[in-house]
């Protein structure tokens, strides 16, 4: 019920769970629905803004709830499992699909749950997310099938998108993030696309249409500026033809993840990285992650000048990303996972 990053992140329970039943309807929050659409294992996908989730929640109103309810309830589930990060309740949520008469509904729970849940599941420890989510449908009795690694995924085929970038093995620079506290400044982004430039890369710029000002910004005359020019599975096409992607935490780090896609990780420690980095490709964290921002879970940056995010050096960046893309381009030529 939370942004596209969230939503890939879930992939591995979807499928999952997607290899042992009829059918699989995902419910997801507006901001996520484009993730959903291209999760592998997904039928149908509902869209519903849970008011205790959404960072900018609706009004909780009878008539909105009972319309959910009603929904809920015409489509005549069987089972129902609640997926939310490691700072979310399920709660809320399990107490609707019970009213929408869903006859056993599993979560992952630490607040007692009384007859919402007929699986309470617990999560030791801080895994990645996509392992925490996972957890849940193996503890429900779905595993994934033989020969799913459990990494990250999309829907194939993707887009053609040469006509956008030009001939695989660019990079990437993703520098938005969905709150600031997450991304670099904009001088910071636009310094580490033009030392990139420098050391002979060829590098694209990505972001939404709302991104569309920092984009060209960063971009400069440096790199090309794809801002709002792509729509969810075409960035996925951009970001899997990259030998490497340069971004902070937010859903492209997952995207170009399950795309197979190295990234180099600007990651503020607002959150922990050892939950939500980019989850089962090469990946190479930058960031100071003992800032005194940790583990805030802010959105707005707490401490004058950004430290941990603007700390990082544009030589540091381009050290990493080479040092990445070589990786890949000896995965592929040995026929490794790239």
């Amino acid at each position: 019920m939370d942004n596209i990053g969230d939503v890939l992140l879930a992939g591995p329970c979807v499928r999952a769970v997607a290899a042992h039943v009829d059918s699989v309807t995902l419910l997801t929050g507006p901001r996520g629905r484009a993730g959903g659409d291209l999760l592998p294992g997904v039928e149908q996908v509902l869209t519903w803004c849970a008011p205790w989730i959404d960072p900018e929640p609706p009004a909780v109103t009878s008539v909105n709830i009972e319309a959910f309810v009603h929904r809920i309830r015409a489509l005549d589930i069987d089972l129902a499992l609640i997926l939310t990060s490691f700072h979310q309740s399920p709660l809320p949520l399990a107490l609707l699909l019970r009213m929408a008469g869903v006859p056993w509904i599993g979560a992952i729970s630490d607040d007692y749950p009384g007859s919402l849940l007929d699986l309470r599941h617990r999560v030791e420890g801080d895994p990645p997310e996509a392992e925490r989510a996972l957890s849940l449908a193996e503890a429900a009795g779905f595993r994934l099938p033989p020969g799913d690694d459990g990494k990250l995924a999309v829907r194939q085929p993707l887009p053609k998108v040469c006509d956008l970038t030009g001939e695989p093995g660019y990079v990437v620079v993703h520098p938005a993030a969905s709150v600031p506290a997450r991304q670099p400044s904009s001088s910071r982004s636009a310094a580490i696309v033009a030392a990139l430039a420098s050391a002979g890369h060829r590098v694209i710029v990505t972001g939404g249409s709302s991104d569309r000002p920092l984009t060209g910004a960063v971009a400069g005359r440096h790199a090309i500026d794809l801002g709002g020019a792509t729509t969810l599975p075409e960035l996925a096409a951009v970001l899997r033809d990259a030998s490497v992607v340069v971004v902070p935490n937010t859903g492209p780090a997952h995207l170009a993840a399950a795309v197979g896609t190295p990234v180099v990780s600007l990651f503020a420690p607002v959150v922990p990285a050892e939950r939500w980095a980019p989850y089962g490709v090469p990946v190479a964290m930058l960031g100071d992650q003992r800032a005194p921002c940790r583990g805030s879970r802010a959105r707005e940056c707490p401490v004058a000048g950004h430290p941990c995010l603007d700390s990082i050096t544009p030589e540091q960046v381009v050290m990493v990303a080479g040092e990445l893309s070589a990786g890949r381009r000896e995965r592929l030529r040995t026929g490794g996972v790239s």
